[in-house]
């Protein structure tokens, strides 16, 4: 009869083992061992890792991939295989149900027929639509759309002579839509040069350069309506600092051309009066040579006295004076250099991170504003996310700060990649961020976090000849009608935490 070991021998005796093979003290080694000695198949454990990176290469192209993705994910966090079996394989069956971008709409065997007349109207309305986009400078191009429209509207039209009209419709449409886009193009290179003088004719740019810099990034194409806004509100910011800068100028140099003007007269004076000082006591020099008494030059004695009290009077006065318009002038120096150390804060009172260019809290407040009014006048889903970069600290300590804040940037570069333009993003403080989604529920906020969070697993960040990997946690809260930003913030924050706490590099609703 075999004699059956221990748990706790064979734990000891596989340690031993260990040591005696030189073997590294990892998981697998260790049980390696253990099942050597309990006489035990040696069947490798759960591999969570590599699971993770097969989950990290997969691409969605469907919403229902995305879903089998998190359910994925999901499944290798508790371990399940046979969850991970069903959702490998339901990715895989998902991959050619048509169009992703019209996953929500209705298949065509399910909708009605349109007749020919409900299409006529249908395209009539189309290009009625476009109208606005190409502008109303071509006479011709407006006389050929309007008796388009019209043969569209006659039930009698032939079609053969509506598909010729179309024809030179699409041809004048891509003429016109060039025309737009060389325009577009030009308009954005003046207003790049403009920008550029602009920091150029500064006389002082050291408060302006940020500024200036952070314009020529906005206006990189493509251009969105909420882009243009934060341009004309950097520019405003930009035009009230210069304004600002050089009314204080002048006023200075105005002030300091008075000051001057009052030195050289008072200067001029004491000359003169230094002047009829000498004339005098030369004089009185004169005259006590020629005394022959002492009673004679008791007067001129007297004389002498009082023209020495009274240049002694003249420049004390003098003295007075210029240490009064000394005094003015050292108040004038201060005005100014507090004037520019405020503009040397301009961009940290701007709406946007010096650092990173993502928005501040000033400008987070103000993107929320507007958002939460379009939420409630559309009736639309706002997600509102919160992420935290994991072990920044470490990696601060590490590598040093400087590695730190490029790695802040390289996270906001990746995002910026992966966000639509209407999303916001914003530096909350530190190493957290949080990104606005208008127009997203609650589950594809999640989605669209955990594609940036695969997106970053890819995308290594660079310091010196090492690749790091950046990860973050994350916490994703769809705000309610009913509360504040403020409230919603916080319940993405919790939701953050909760996903720190489950192991990191995880994204959690909240």
């Amino acid at each position: 009869m075999i004699k059956v070991k221990q748990p706790s021998v064979i734990a000891r005796e596989a340690l031993k083992q260990l040591s005696l093979r030189k073997l590294a003290p990892t998981p697998a080694n260790y049980q390696a061992c253990y099942n050597e000695i309990a006489n035990l198949p040696n069947v490798a454990g759960f591999p969570e890792a590599p699971l993770h990176q097969i989950s990290a290469a997969l691409m969605a192209e469907t919403p229902d991939q995305e879903k089998q993705i998190g359910l994925l994910n999901s499944a290798i966090v508790r371990r399940n295989w046979r969850d991970v079996q069903e959702a490998l394989v339901a990715f895989a069956g998902s991959g050619h149900s048509g169009n992703p971008g019209n996953a929500s709409m209705p298949k065509a065997e399910n909708a009605a027929p349109v007749t020919g007349k409900e299409f006529m109207t249908n395209l009539a309305h189309a290009i009625e639509n476009t109208l606005p986009a190409l502008g109303d400078d071509d006479t011709s191009f407006s006389g050929l759309v309007a008796e388009f429209l019209q043969a569209l509207r006659n039930p009698a039209e032939d079609i053969s002579r509506i598909e010729v009209m179309l024809a030179n419709f699409s041809h004048r449409v891509l003429i016109a839509a060039e025309d737009q886009a060389e325009i577009k193009a030009m308009l954005l290179k003046l207003l790049h040069l403009v920008i550029e003088n602009i920091g150029e004719l500064s006389i002082d740019d050291n408060w302006l350069k940020g500024q200036i810099d952070a314009l020529l990034v906005a206006v990189l194409p493509p251009l969105t309506l909420r882009r243009l806004d934060d341009v004309e509100r950097r520019i405003r910011n930009v035009m009230f600092k210069q304004s600002e800068a050089k009314g204080r100028s002048v006023e200075a140099q105005e002030e300091m051309r008075v000051m001057l003007a009052a030195f050289i007269d008072q200067l001029s004076m004491m000359n003169k009066s230094s002047g009829a000082f000498q004339d005098r006591i030369e004089e009185s020099a004169r005259q006590i040579e020629q005394a022959k008494k002492i009673e004679d030059m008791t007067p001129l004695l007297k004389d002498v006295i009082e023209a020495t009290r009274g240049m002694a009077e003249d420049t004390r006065s003098a003295h007075e004076k210029l240490q009064t318009l000394q005094e003015k002038a050292l108040v004038t120096e201060r005005e100014i250099t507090k004037l520019h150390l405020d503009l040397d804060h301009a961009s940290a009172l701007a709406r946007h991170d010096p650092l990173t260019d993502a928005l501040n809290r000033k400008g987070l407040d103000e993107a929320l504003s507007r958002e939460i009014a379009d939420v409630r006048r559309k009736e639309t889903p706002l997600s509102i996310a919160m992420l935290d970069i994991d072990n920044f600290k470490a990696l601060n300590d590490r590598l040093g700060h400087e590695t730190g804040d490029a790695a802040l940037i390289h996270l906001v570069k990746v995002a910026r990649e992966c966000m639509r333009p209407v999303d916001s993003l914003a530096r909350y403080g530190g190493e957290e961020f949080v990104i606005l989604m208008p127009d997203t529920p609650l589950e594809l906020g999640i989605q669209t976090m955990t594609r940036l969070q695969r997106k970053l697993t890819k995308t290594f960040f660079l310091t010196g000849d090492e690749k790091v990997l950046i990860t973050f946690s994350a916490g994703v809260a769809q705000m309610t009608p009913m509360e504040t930003s403020a409230e919603a913030i916080k319940r993405a924050d919790k939701a953050m935490y909760l996903a720190k706490r489950a192991g990191k590099n995880r994204v959690l609703g909240g």
